[in-house]
């Protein structure tokens, strides 16, 4: 199945120069299936992070300790980072900080932990509220994840707005998050999904967007930039076409919050999810932006605890947002962790990340775009196109998942394959998957370099049994 992680057999085990492609299995006998940590005196050199000769890569690698390892032989390069980023030193440290020192539940205890924690996790909120230039901390809500603060605005909102004929616009490179929900609203409501194909330059058509855009329209939920196509969404003018008509806009800022300088006043977006995960933080944790009036006009998602003001045994009346939204006890720790991935982040600085990430960006297109039979997906870097930090590949005549698990084994080069959560947009593009190596400003131009040699080593190899 597509998508799916599979557990891998031990080189150990494999006859030499055996290989079972139908089993993702394969083995040149030269490489045992191994796991060591490195030294960070032995992987690399501390760095001055005032030599502006030395790569921002360079420059902040020390501080993931999981980047100093080996596996099965190789030194890792890790580029799957639109998956989930790696974790800075400073969030590990915070997370067991709380556990360790002032594990407690949040705003329901008078004690010193209790309070403390409640401090360190609103401290948390309006660090998020500041990094995306909310207007107040109370128009942001901790959720699991991105895929459960849209679905809150689906049910929440959704349910509560739409009604049949109504309208939705999305695209067809929207991940499965920002799809399934819809769909069951739609179901329920009778509403209408209307979906954008992509243009030439495999890019949602904008223009086609604009036209489709109608009285009818209720809602357009779309993505910042895209996690298959690396391609950027023009949020301003999409959020003017729709307030236009009375419609609402949910950005799915997965892929560019932990990348670029994300403003959601400038954008006007109506509502905007990030995941933790993505931007240097812990799993579990998410959060949805919600400008006030619409938090303030919507029901709750989740019921007990916490969201409530008074229960009685007839009815309830329920907490101001976000309270409202967060029932029972939330991720704490996770909470304070992603506040110290934003601060992270921040003291780096968003646009020096971007600006990294662009350059090695349009590196790792050109490098990839030089190996023959290569087709990557999405548009083309230019003067005006910049390309999100990932490309999404295939190889002719070879699976993807079959490229993947022998970069992994035999070179211990980390990427993903299969639909990536977004099946309809391989449909369209007449693949069921694809390899996909994405980058972050922990990489480096010789990550780059090494995945390179080390797919056209793999893509040999294969090619050598026809």
């Amino acid at each position: 199945m597509e998508g799916v992680a599979m557990k891998l057999p031990s080189f150990k085990s494999l006859a030499p120069n055996a290989i079972s492609i139908g089993h993702r299995s394969f083995s040149r006998v030269r490489r045992s299936s191994s796991l060591s940590v490195y030294s960070a005196a032995a992987s690399s050199a501390t760095i001055s992070t005032d030599s502006e000769s030395v790569s921002l890569g360079h420059r902040v690698r020390n501080d993931f300790r999981i980047l100093h390892q080996e596996v099965n032989g190789s030194k890792l390069v890790y580029l799957d980072s639109a998956a989930t980023s790696q974790k800075p030193a400073a969030v590990l440290d915070a997370l067991q900080n709380y556990y360790e020192f002032y594990n407690s539940n949040v705003h329901r205890g008078i004690h010193y932990l209790s309070a403390k924690a409640t401090d360190e996790f609103e401290l948390a909120r309006k660090k998020v509220a500041r990094f995306i230039n909310a207007s107040d901390s109370r128009e942001i809500v901790f959720t699991r994840n991105a895929t459960e603060a849209i679905n809150l605005v689906a049910y929440s909102w959704g349910l509560s707005n739409l009604k049949p004929g109504d309208e939705v616009i999305l695209t067809v490179a929207e991940h499965h998050s920002c799809i399934v929900p819809w769909q069951i609203v739609s179901q329920k409501t009778g509403a209408v999904l209307k979906f954008v194909t992509l243009n030439e330059d495999e890019v949602p058509d904008i223009e086609k967007l604009r036209e489709m855009i109608s009285p009818k329209t209720k809602l357009v939920a779309v993505h910042h930039v895209s996690n298959v196509l690396a391609s950027s969404l023009p949020i301003e003018e999409i959020v003017v076409w729709a307030h236009n008509v009375g419609a609402k806009v949910l950005v799915d800022a997965c892929q560019s919050v932990p990348h670029m300088v994300v403003d959601v006043q400038k954008l006007n977006a109506d509502f905007l999810v990030a995941s933790s995960h993505k931007m240097c933080g812990p799993t579990g944790i998410g959060f949805l932006y919600g400008k006030s009036d619409l938090l303030h006009s919507m029901p709750p998602f989740l019921g007990g605890g916490e969201m409530i003001s008074d229960v009685f045994l007839d009815h309830s009346t329920y907490a101001e947002p976000p309270s409202r939204f967060e029932a029972g006890t939330p991720a704490i720790g996770e909470a304070i962790a992603l506040g110290a991935a934003v601060d992270y982040l921040s003291g780096i600085g968003m646009p020096k990340i971007h600006e990294y990430e662009v350059e090695l960006g349009k590196y790792l297109y050109e490098k990839l775009s030089s190996l023959p039979d290569v087709r990557i997906y999405g548009p083309r870097p230019s003067e005006s196109v910049h390309r999100g930090s990932l490309c999404s590949f295939n190889v002719e005549g070879l699976h993807p998942t079959d490229l993947a698990t022998f970069l992994d084994q035999q070179h211990g080069v980390a990427i993903r394959s299969g639909h990536h959560c977004a099946q309809p947009l391989h449909r369209y593009l007449g693949v069921n998957a694809s390899a996909r190596a994405s980058l972050y400003f922990y990489n480096t131009k010789e990550d780059v370099d090494s995945f390179i040699a080390a797919l056209a080593d793999t893509v040999s190899f294969f090619n050598s049994f026809k």
